[in-house]
């Protein structure tokens, strides 16, 4: 659906992103993951041709957005960090604006605003304002916008950035949802929401690309950084140190341990045998992440 193919832009003298490349697939959630200033939202806005780029191409459904912009955004919709909400309108009221500004024909606004109100769990709302809405509902008539006119795409820039974690949760299961009938292209900057919500990931840092690949795949090449070990045993922090493979120990609570190492997908196998030879049943093991921080620095380190 989409084919990003030699990204650069600049501000200025200053290179925002280098050489971005990905494409998306459809019917799957592409996570754009980076740390605020990394590059996501200069090139979501170019993606989106609300910006155009110093050089490189961005064809949805096989239409250059710079060269078609028109053509190439019927197949787009777009929510942007800040839901473009009229919040004087209704719900009916602004999304029968959204579906004219779609051109949508008028004999089939009605239905297509029935549609994506059922689609997201708005319907009871249909007569209340904007304004009086919650964050989370809110959001949900901006994904509601951004697919009245069914297109081929969905962008969404931070999509559950200001949510408590139940309207996150909720807006997770939305998107995975609209990933049924459309190709998603999700932005965050923040790892957990990525791993949650999509199927592949791409990653950018300090303008630049260090990962692109399946969610899985990802899993598999960034090893934990630490691990919580929870024992129906008394032992020290000493003894654990001493598992092949560990580089250090540290006490957590009367029971709970946290063992650091390089990083070993049978490391944890590794570990419960070790206890559980020497008598320490294990209660509870948890793989801990690295930061974002530490993840970026191990995947610009590989990519040179």
């Amino acid at each position: 659906m989409v084919k990003v193919s030699g990204l650069w832009h600049r501000y200025g003298r200053d290179w925002a992103i280098r050489d971005i490349n990905f494409e998306t697939k459809n019917r799957r959630v592409l996570g754009l993951l980076g740390s605020n200033g990394a590059g996501k939202s200069t090139t979501m806005n170019i993606l989106c041709g609300v910006l155009s780029q110093t050089k490189g191409t961005v064809l949805i459904d096989g239409v250059d957005v710079r060269s078609a912009p028109e053509r190439a955004k019927r197949q787009l919709g777009f929510l942007p960090q800040q839901a473009p909400l009229h919040l004087d309108h209704t719900v009916d009221e602004y999304l029968v604006h959204c579906a004219y500004m779609r051109n949508i024909r008028r004999s089939d606004v009605r239905s297509a605003v029935a549609a994506v109100k059922a689609k997201c769990g708005i319907g009871h709302f249909s007569k209340r304002l904007l304004r009086n809405l919650s964050g989370g509902y809110r959001q949900r008539v901006g994904i509601a916008q951004a697919i009245i006119h069914r297109p081929g795409l969905v962008v969404l820039d931070e999509p559950t950035n200001g949510l408590d974690p139940n309207q996150i949760l909720e807006v997770r299961h939305l998107i995975k949802e609209i990933a049924d009938d459309h190709a998603v292209i999700f932005s965050s900057h923040i790892l957990s929401e990525i791993e949650a919500t999509c199927q592949d990931i791409v990653m950018i840092e300090e303008g630049s690309m260090v990962f692109s690949d399946s969610m899985e795949a990802f899993n598999n090449y960034i090893q934990p950084h630490s691990m919580l070990v929870t024992l129906h045993a008394s032992v020290t922090a000493e003894q654990l140190a001493l598992i092949p493979g560990i580089d250090g120990s540290e006490k957590v609570t009367e029971h709970t341990y946290r063992l650091y190492s390089a990083g070993s997908s049978a490391l944890s196998s590794r570990v419960i045998e070790y206890c559980m030879s020497h008598g320490w049943p294990v209660a509870e093991l948890v793989l801990e992440r690295s930061s974002l921080h530490e993840i970026f620095a191990q995947l610009s380190k590989k990519k040179s």
